[in-house]
């Protein structure tokens, strides 16, 4: 049972929905450079799209769903030698591009091509069970700080480019998110997200048979399976309390619900608001979620997903105007305006989110996030991104069905 440490009555509940959402998700290649321990992609060679196969993925889109940005994940897209021509085909669309990468194939030379093609940001996958070269192997999640900072940093010499990393939690690394979340604090300047997403995988000890349709399906030809038993059901709320033991006022805005379980927390969002150094004056609340989705929505006709270096720094303002709207802002307002030094400091606004993938019910059910945003197209069809591999293996979604 998912612990009650915080209470969606006092979050805002995101309003993306299937047909209006703030991402959607482009895989232009199953390619990978990397083995992910928590991956749920098959690393499949000469499995680059076309240009035109990716230029109609994005029409499936536009006709069945409203959105702010495309993620171009994978595979790792750098790897498509025309990474640069569908970062400027998405540009040309009105939309942000956004590359998921591990940024092993990232260069300046080709951060600059990018740039040209109208990059909006990066999301950098970086966690010690990557199988990186040997420079990183057997690094840590701390350690391994120095490449997100290396990265982060090339993106901040380039200039105007949102900077986001993202990390598997699994059970012996849950212990390291409070520091790399004191560490995204520390450079809250030049990274505008983290998010931490909770292991699962198939493991032998679930209690269920595994049916594609009406047929029977062993459980070891899941792509996603691991042969030994894991723990595979780490919630948001854990990753939420052990952060809580390095900030205890540490609170978040927003969630997205499960499908089938309503009172989870699939994602959690927290929008915090500080200066470079480590120095945290706050935390948003609802009312302040509420009015950029709303207000994002009005003048663009999108939810907005990522913020712009330029956004993110515009802290002061938040904290100068909307104070009278949102108690999380007006607490923060207070610590900030406390001290008159800190009108010399720049103020930024950081998320931080928690990602709780697919969850089993004891009955067999399969809990995902409602209002899902990485979802992504299978034919002319939108499906989810995560579990893509049973649509390509079994021409359907897997049941899981309780053992007799």
């Amino acid at each position: 049972m998912q612990e009650k440490i915080i209470s969606n009555r006092d979050l805002y509940r995101l309003p993306w929905t299937l047909p209006d959402n703030a991402i959607s998700w482009l895989e232009p290649t199953a390619m990978c450079n990397l083995a992910c321990d928590g991956c749920y992609r098959e690393n499949a060679k000469n499995s680059h799209k076309t240009l035109e196969q990716v230029k109609h993925e994005l029409d499936v889109f536009q006709s069945k769903r409203n959105t702010d940005c495309i993620s171009i994940a994978g595979g790792d897209p750098l790897l498509h030698p025309q990474i640069t021509h569908i970062v400027s085909e998405i540009k040309s669309r009105g939309l942000k591009p956004i590359v998921n990468t591990n940024g092993h194939a990232l260069t300046p030379e080709l951060l600059k091509k990018l740039k040209q093609a109208g990059v909006y940001g990066f999301t950098f996958h970086v966690d010690s069970r990557q199988g990186r070269p040997s420079e990183w192997r057997g690094k840590n999640e701390v350690e391994l700080n120095e490449l997100r900072y290396h990265y982060a940093k090339m993106l901040a010499d380039e200039g105007g480019i949102s900077c986001s990393f993202n990390s598997t939690v699994y059970e012996d690394t849950i212990q390291y998110v409070p520091e790399l979340v004191k560490w995204a604090a520390k450079n809250i300047d030049i990274v505008q997200t983290m998010v931490f997403i909770c292991f699962r995988h198939v493991v032998p000890t679930m209690p269920f048979d595994w049916y594609a349709g009406g047929k029977k399906v062993d459980w070891q030809t899941i792509s996603y399976h691991s042969d030994t038993a894991r723990k595979v059901d780490i919630l948001s709320t854990d990753v939420l309390k052990k952060v809580r033991e390095e900030y205890p006022d540490f609170m978040p805005a927003a969630y997205l619900n499960g499908t089938e379980k309503v009172d989870s927390f699939k994602w959690l969002l927290t929008e915090r608001i500080g200066v470079k150094g480590g120095k945290i004056f706050g935390y948003a609340g609802a009312k302040f979620m509420e009015m950029v989705m709303m207000f994002n929505h009005l003048f663009s006709g999108t939810y907005l997903s990522y913020a712009s270096p330029k956004t993110a720094s515009m802290g002061r303002a938040a904290l100068t105007f909307l104070w009278p709207f949102d108690k999380g802002i007006k607490k923060a307002a207070g610590k900030y305006f406390s001290n008159p030094f800190n009108i010399f400091r720049k103020v930024h606004m950081q998320s931080v989110m928690f990602i709780q993938p697919v969850d089993f019910m004891e009955d067999g059910r399969q809990s995902m996030c409602d209002g899902c945003p990485d979802i992504t197209v299978w034919g002319d069809d939108l499906v989810w991104s995560c579990r893509l591999e049973e649509q390509k293996q079994f021409g359907t979604f897997l049941r899981s069905v309780t053992k007799q």
